[in-house]
């Protein structure tokens, strides 16, 4: 089993994007890389610096780390800064965080890829991951709670499931 953590936005939607995938073992929504104390969603919102992030464990063998990227670029706009969709904010910005650094070769690849196709830098944070605090758990499977919430991934992303 493997772990990645991405930022893309509003939490909610890319937990949901990535549960539907076979290879995906478990997400967490939560906040990363900010300060090291553990925020509140209030505090998020107030710009502590932190991230909406979801960690993703998955199963190499059904699922590889560029096939990750692959799916994680289908559903951010990587040009842009602090937006996705209709979220602005530091906590919206769009990162890649990894802890294994045999992990950084594959995403490099991946973003330069991403940049190549997209014909300009990326505006998404490579970084390592510094730390993640789980969301509260009213956020944790949001969009499944509450089907018609707000979210900038467009619904029939949601239903690409690949097994």
């Amino acid at each position: 089993m493997q772990t990645i953590y991405l930022a893309g936005g509003c939490f909610w939607g890319m937990q949901k994007f990535f549960d539907q995938f076979e290879g995906v073992i478990a997400t967490q929504v939560g906040y990363a890389n900010g300060p090291d104390a553990a925020p509140s969603y209030q505090d998020v919102c107030r710009n502590s610096g932190h991230a909406e992030t979801v960690r993703i464990d998955y199963d190499e063998t059904k699922l590889s780390l560029p096939e990750l990227l692959d799916l994680y670029f289908m559903v951010i706009d990587p040009l842009s800064v602090n937006k996705q969709g209709g979220d602005e904010g530091i906590q919206y910005r769009t990162g890649v965080y990894y802890t294994d650094p045999d992990q950084l070769p594959a995403l490099q690849a991946a973003f330069d890829g991403e940049a190549q196709k997209v014909g300009a830098p990326l505006k998404v944070e490579l970084l390592p991951l510094q730390n993640f605090f789980p969301a509260e758990e009213y956020h944790q499977k949001y969009l499944e709670k509450n089907p018609g919430g707000y979210c900038h991934i467009p619904q029939r992303m949601f239903s690409l499931r690949k097994d």
